[in-house]
């Protein structure tokens, strides 16, 4: 009896060994499905002109390089897209939103209207234009950070006052984070700006991604700032 069994045994060894294979495929097919979905990144896109562009800057001397490098400094899985136009007003960025503003797009850096300004274009132009971007952000369900900017003083009060206003009455509208004015800290530094005065040099980027920071931060954690 013992040497039938015996028999019987290696006998069945040969099937054995032909559903091994895809017992294992099996089992690996399970851990597979079992196992956690790896984070997608967080896509950020800056969305804004020469400020955002960074202009006459060396490759990694932008904004959007340094920030994408800080958040990811601080272990936030993102990539920071330049959407940036030299010379863009709110206008440009109108027409141009769609195409610049991928579908898998999670935050948006919202940074238009200093170019509205230079040219004295009426601020309530520069703010329906914006309002429209935003609209059309929040409909595509995109997280908007808004960057805000302040007009020359050589433009008068009331031209100040009407520009100024519009990012905070734009931020409390849609409930949207502000940092009130991206040059903040490099505006009237000549060791932070380029020689024409107007725009950051590589240490000026510097200053502004530790301004913006603090409100970026949260967003990507999926947090409203503390602003």
């Amino acid at each position: 009896m013992a040497f039938k069994s015996l028999g019987k045994f290696f006998g069945a060894v040969p099937a054995l060994a032909k559903m091994l294979p895809a017992a294992a495929s099996l089992l690996l097919l399970v851990l597979a499905l079992a196992r956690p979905a790896a984070a997608e990144p967080v896509n950020i896109v800056g969305f804004g002109d020469s400020l955002m562009a960074g202009y006459e800057l060396a490759p990694g001397e932008g904004f959007t390089e340094k920030l994408e490098a800080a958040l990811r400094a601080q272990g936030h899985d993102v990539t920071v897209a330049n959407a940036g136009v030299s010379g863009d007003t709110t206008s440009g960025g109108l027409s141009r939103l769609d195409w610049s503003v991928p579908e898998d797009t999670d935050l948006v850096i919202l940074e238009l209207g200093a170019n509205d300004m230079l040219r004295g274009m009426d601020p309530a132009t520069t703010e329906r234009n914006l309002d429209e971007i935003i609209s059309r952000l929040k409909e595509r369900d995109i997280g908007i950070l808004l960057i805000g900017m302040y007009a020359a003083p050589n433009l008068g009060a009331d031209y100040q006052q009407a520009f100024n206003s519009l990012y905070p009455r734009l931020s409390e509208k849609y409930d949207l984070p502000l940092v009130p004015f991206f040059l903040e800290g490099v505006v009237g530094d000549a060791s932070l700006q380029l020689a024409d005065g107007m725009h950051p040099n590589a240490a000026g980027i510097d200053v502004m991604v530790q301004n913006v920071l603090p409100a970026v931060e949260p967003l990507v954690q999926g947090e409203k700032p503390n602003m």
